[in-house]
């Protein structure tokens, strides 16, 4: 398991603190620049390039992560990471799961919880922060009250 921090901790960042579980192989391109985009925005990675590995992290743990990003192409595409995310059980209802894959024809940010946020491969930067933001939007409303 790699843990990544911000170079900068900076209490004003979006993920000021958040655990991540970052589902992905370790390629050139991929989750190195994924986990790099989230520890900039406040998160602390947690990686893993197993699935079962990563579902039972998070399921033995449900209070500690405060997201999950699977990178699907890399562990049989969209359906796949649809299926990780439904082994998820009733937790998640409460875990915020972001999806990345190839096959997205259009990105998806729901508003309920029974849904994970689908993110179109390459992610670009901007489409990782409103996903980002999006996932973590209750701890936003909590952290501005």
């Amino acid at each position: 398991m790699q843990i990544f921090r911000p170079a900068e901790q900076d209490a004003a960042l979006v993920g000021w603190g958040v655990r991540v579980m970052l589902l992905a192989e370790d390629t050139a391109s991929g989750p190195k620049s994924t986990a790099k985009r989230i520890a900039g925005f406040g998160g602390i990675i947690e990686r893993e390039d197993e699935i079962y590995a990563a579902l039972e992290a998070v399921i033995e743990d449900p209070a500690g992560y405060g997201l999950m990003v699977i990178e699907c192409d890399q562990f049989g595409g969209l359906d796949a990471g649809m299926k990780a995310f439904s082994m998820l059980g009733t937790l998640k209802h409460r875990l915020p799961v972001i999806l990345i894959s190839k096959e997205c024809k259009e990105q998806s940010f729901p508003r309920d919880r029974h849904f994970p946020i689908v993110l179109r491969a390459p992610v670009t930067a901007v489409a990782m922060r409103v996903g980002f933001e999006h996932a973590l939007r209750d701890r936003l409303i909590w952290r501005a009250a």
